[in-house]
């Protein structure tokens, strides 16, 4: 009886520790950005922001197997800190969601923001990138400056922003913090723009090719932000 009782107790002993080894292998298999509930990467872009050396910014595009780095700039004040509100100027650090994809071949926005925006979404997606890409910002006859597209950010968790559809220039437009291109690379990698991350075209038309609304966009400095 004893013996029998040692070699049940031995079978189960070795069947525990095959199941407690298997866990390990599915965990380690399984590390890194969990997935979100529609597939999506929970972490889709990684930015790294250098207010010492803008140069140095970078950001990592996450939704491959291997992530790919590329050059960013951000805006001419400097970095402000998590959570504060966007002023132009002035690029914010945090975690954000991507809530509007906008480009000549692409258009997708939250069905809140197409609600918002008080026109039909085939008007959207007709119109809203070709009129954000016709304003002349400086007044000096230069337009696209949001280069081949515009990947509109939200902050999370929400906290209140200037962000709104207007009238700019004579041109209807969403106005937000956002990543978008150039029209001029060399403005990569500098703090130039009016507080959105730059990339240039070859990266931009990547990005609109791989994020999807939803995914998430996290900035981050190791240089000091302003409150």
């Amino acid at each position: 009886m004893k013996i029998a009782n040692r070699l049940q107790y031995s079978t189960v002993l070795r069947a525990l520790t095959f199941a407690a080894f298997a866990g390990i292998v599915t965990s380690c298999a399984g590390s890194g950005s969990a997935p979100s509930a529609d597939g999506n990467s929970a972490e889709a872009i990684r930015i790294q922001l250098d207010g010492a050396d803008p140069a140095a910014s970078t950001g990592e595009e996450m939704t491959g197997a291997e992530p790919k780095r590329f050059q960013v700039g951000f805006g001419r004040n400097g970095i402000a800190c998590a959570g504060t509100r966007f002023e132009e100027g002035w690029t914010p650090l945090g975690t954000f969601r991507v809530n509007a994809i906008l480009s000549a071949d692409r258009f997708a926005m939250d069905p809140d923001l197409v609600k918002l925006s008080g026109k039909s979404e085939a008007y959207l997606r007709e119109n809203l990138f070709r009129n954000m890409s016709a304003i002349d910002f400086k007044g000096d006859g230069e337009t696209g400056e949001y280069g081949v597209g515009y990947i509109s950010l939200a902050p999370v968790p929400a906290t209140p922003q200037p962000f709104r559809f207007n009238t700019y220039d004579g041109q209807f437009r969403w106005y937000s913090f956002a990543i978008h291109g150039t029209n001029d690379d060399s403005r990569v990698g500098q703090a130039i723009t009016g507080g959105c991350i730059n990339v240039n075209k070859a990266v931009m038309a990547e990005l609109l090719e791989t994020v999807q609304l939803g995914d998430e966009v996290v900035i981050n400095s190791d240089t000091p932000c302003t409150p």
